[in-house]
């Protein structure tokens, strides 16, 4: 069960490669986030005034403050949204250790895999953002269409996209691209859940820092169980 893969992975955090990893992956984190924040923060102090005055009470020098905290309130709510394409940008760089640690501890009995390159994980992982972009402007539509039901959508869309790109790196690293296709098909709907259960704790602040990496880990886990039980 995928329950299963989550906990082993979880439970894998205190691996000194994992905590290596985080520490890379936090850092990297910051600086794909920073100019958004950095830039949102400017708009803000440029649109409005250091002071405002109100009738009866008089000059507020505090406004900037007030809207400083909001900004932050803000950036955190967009933060849910925001995840999502940065946890897609950054298996790329870690896919390959944190899954090679995984299987490391779980799966020793396997033979190694010659590493994939660098630059063609990376270079899958933007052109998977792009299309992870193109899709969910697509979908605002059908959120703005069904306000009460966006929640669900939105879930269902990138639990699929992100289901669909972490099992594939996953799997491709041994059974190459083509066989990864195949067996991601087989299982569509199991893979298709394992990224709803990773889309969710990306959308809430903090925790969704861990996810990327849990869900390699987890998504690994799910690989090996899988070819497992078709062998």
């Amino acid at each position: 069960m995928i329950f299963d893969d989550f906990q082993k992975a979880f439970s894998q955090l205190a691996d000194p490669r994992f905590r290596g990893v985080l520490l890379r992956a936090l850092g990297l984190t910051f600086l794909l986030l920073a100019p958004f924040v950095f830039g949102f923060s400017l708009f803000v102090s440029l649109i409005l005034p250091e002071t405002v005055t109100l009738p009866w009470i008089g000059e507020i020098t505090l406004w900037n403050g007030l809207i400083s905290g909001l900004s932050l309130a803000i950036l955190l709510i967009l933060s849910v949204f925001l995840m999502i394409p940065v946890a897609t940008v950054l298996i790329g760089f870690f896919v390959e250790e944190v899954a090679e640690a995984v299987e490391n501890k779980h799966y020793p009995h396997l033979p190694d895999v010659e590493p994939m390159p660098l630059w063609r994980a990376v270079a899958d992982s933007f052109k998977f953002l792009c299309l992870m972009i193109i899709v969910n402007l697509i979908a605002l539509i059908i959120y703005f269409a069904s306000t009460l039901l966006a929640p669900v959508i939105f879930y269902l869309v990138n639990g699929y996209l992100l289901g669909r790109e972490y099992f594939h790196l996953v799997a491709m690293r041994r059974l190459g691209r083509r066989d990864a296709k195949k067996l991601r098909r087989q299982h569509f709907f199991a893979i298709w859940f394992a990224g709803i259960l990773m889309a969710v704790p990306l959308s809430i602040p903090v925790v969704n820092l861990l996810i990327p990496i849990l869900g390699v880990a987890t998504f690994t886990h799910q690989f090996h169980r899988l070819t497992a039980k078709a062998g």
